[in-house]
């Protein structure tokens, strides 16, 4: 069994560790802040005045994202129906408010390319010394599960992650479902298990399935970002092993 340590807190007989993506293990802002303006620019050029009320909504702010905003934290059926709620206001059918939200999306991804974000500094070396402790482990994110999957390829993770788990079909964050079927694909429980994020969402996920614990993570310096948790870094490399 092992310890993990942060700051003053302690987690005994630990066997698997889970960890968010997007602004957890992947910097991705600048990606998402992109995507966000893009996908708002794409729907006002069809429906004039309705881009600024879309920035809004999604959390973006001039040149800034908040960490706890629509399109840092939803899943991508999350983030489309609710852009699709504020085009049904202007008076479009739901299902054709619906099919304007994902098709901009979509343009706006493919208009970003497929350049990865990078990893936050630590990244790799944290895995590494995880995965050589014994400890199995595992992505839990809202980003689907092919964005998961790429994800990991992109980075040559696939010698430390063992399982990546999106939000396809099935329930989001904070739902425990996600976390209970990781553990499930692993042969742990989840009482033997953490969960590492920087948003509400995975905090309550972690407490919702009965995790050992939640650690939160604000590379940005807002805890409260990530209420909810047994503790609070800013920083990858406070996770701290220690063999029983």
């Amino acid at each position: 069994m092992v310890t993990i340590k942060c700051r003053n807190l302690s987690f005994s007989n630990i066997q698997a560790i889970f960890f968010d993506k997007n602004g957890t293990l992947e910097d991705s802002e600048a990606y998402l802040r992109s995507l966000g303006q893009k996908g708002a620019r794409m729907i006002d050029a069809q429906i004039p005045g309705i881009g600024e009320p879309l920035l809004m909504a999604f959390g973006i702010n001039s040149n800034t994202l908040d960490p706890a905003g629509l399109i840092a934290v939803a899943s991508r059926r999350e983030t489309e129906v609710a852009a699709a709620a504020y085009i049904a206001e202007t008076g479009r059918g739901w299902f054709e408010s619906l099919k304007i939200a994902r098709q901009s999306l979509d343009e706006a991804e493919k208009y970003l390319g497929t350049t990865p974000a990078p990893l936050f500094p630590g990244t790799l070396d944290l895995l590494k010394s995880l995965s050589a402790a014994g400890i199995k482990l595992g992505i839990i994110s809202a980003a689907t599960t092919a964005e998961v999957s790429d994800f990991v390829v992109r980075h040559e993770l696939t010698d430390y992650i063992q399982v990546q788990k999106g939000v396809d079909d099935g329930p989001g964050k904070p739902d425990p479902v996600l976390l209970l079927q990781a553990c499930e694909a692993l042969g742990v429980e989840p009482r033997h298990t953490l969960m590492v994020g920087d948003a509400v969402g995975d905090m309550q996920m972690a407490r919702n399935a009965k995790a050992a614990g939640c650690i939160g993570i604000t590379w940005v310096g807002k805890s409260d970002h990530v209420q909810g948790a047994d503790v609070v870094i800013n920083q990858l490399d406070e996770i701290q092993i220690v063999i029983d």
